[in-house]
């Protein structure tokens, strides 16, 4: 609250903040001070999961003004190295993140970002679903990755914001049918709600068991399995799952190293692909959101003004409800 308002550069727009989610990347930063090799050596602000209105635009941004309400890409790229060339600028190893260390993120009251990474909203598409494109996003790369399309059987393991998204999207991109996995009963019914056709809830299962429950509820093995937990016995049951000659995707990061039935997967051809975050994926967002096609609303289950990040913050640690959104403008009165 105390630094001053920063002064966008030609290329850059000053952002009034609007709405930030809170990620559980930012949870694990502010417990542990790290994630894998990024570590919080100075104070950091979190949040990457952003919507605004544009306040002031630097002299070489032509395609914002103020007043423009915008979502937020968090991952800038620093230079037009081989990953920009060929697209995939998500991989570009100097890429800005916001709330990465040492990258300060927009859970604030003003922030200024890189205008090409600053896609205006259309009126119809609230500043929550704005901000909510960044999960999202992680569905809509995921999916791709992993060649969902018409009529595939999904397999998703975790039904926390990210397992959720991936329901949505593969869901929208023709999915003939989707399972999902979790601990947690109030999750999966969220699952139902989003569109998922079955649900398993997990209790003590083996990961073959699992793999087993998964084929029996869709009356065959997955052609794409969607691992968005990490956790060791579920990328097993996950592997174990997928049909042989199909794609298994990992989303969720845990330990770095895992025992895993890796043998089991490469006589039956299933392929392991891994995703980092996401790239061009927030046009597409929008035009769903803009043409109803899907729907995100129901993820926010818990919103806070930034006054009482401290409260939010706990209450996503606690793992309570789905999305919680923190709301940065005072003046703002939508509901």
């Amino acid at each position: 609250e105390s630094r001053p308002i920063p002064e966008p550069g030609p290329n850059e727009v000053l952002l009034r903040m609007h709405s930030v989610g809170i990620c559980g990347s930012d949870v694990h930063y502010w417990q542990h001070g790290r994630i894998g090799d990024f570590v919080v050596k100075d104070p950091m602000v979190l949040g990457h999961e952003a919507s605004g209105t544009v306040v002031k635009v630097g002299s070489g941004v032509t395609h914002l003004k103020p007043g423009d309400r915008v979502a937020i890409e968090p991952g800038v790229p620093r230079e037009m190295d081989e990953f920009c060339k060929t697209g995939r600028y998500n991989l570009s190893p100097t890429i800005f993140f916001c709330a990465t260390p040492p990258d300060d993120g927009n859970l604030c009251r003003y922030y200024k970002h890189s205008a090409s990474y600053c896609y205006k909203l259309p009126d119809n598409v609230t500043f929550e679903e704005g901000a909510l494109i960044e999960p999202l996003s992680v569905g809509i790369h995921a999916c791709k990755r992993a060649g969902v399309t018409l009529g595939s059987k999904v397999f998703v393991s975790g039904s926390g914001p990210i397992g959720l998204v991936n329901v949505i999207v593969a869901k929208m991109m023709g999915a003939a049918a989707v399972v999902v996995t979790d601990l947690s009963a109030s999750r999966l019914q969220k699952a139902k709600e989003v569109g998922a056709d079955f649900t398993i809830q997990v209790k003590n299962e083996t990961p073959q068991e699992v793999a087993s429950k998964v084929e029996g509820l869709l009356g065959c093995m997955p052609e794409i399995t969607v691992e968005c937990t990490g956790v060791q016995a579920c990328i097993q049951a996950g592997i174990y799952a997928t049909r042989s000659g199909g794609t298994l995707v990992l989303v969720g990061l845990g330990p770095e190293m895992v025992t895993v039935p890796i043998v089991n997967a490469a006589v039956r051809e299933v392929d392991i692909r891994g995703i980092f975050r996401y790239c061009n994926t927030w046009p597409v967002a929008i035009a769903l959101l803009a043409s109803k096609r899907i729907n995100v609303k129901p993820l926010v289950t818990h919103r806070f003004p930034l006054e009482k990040a401290l409260e939010a913050f706990e209450t996503t640690k606690r793992g309570e409800g789905v999305k919680v959104m923190l709301k940065c403008d005072p003046t703002d009165q939508s509901p």
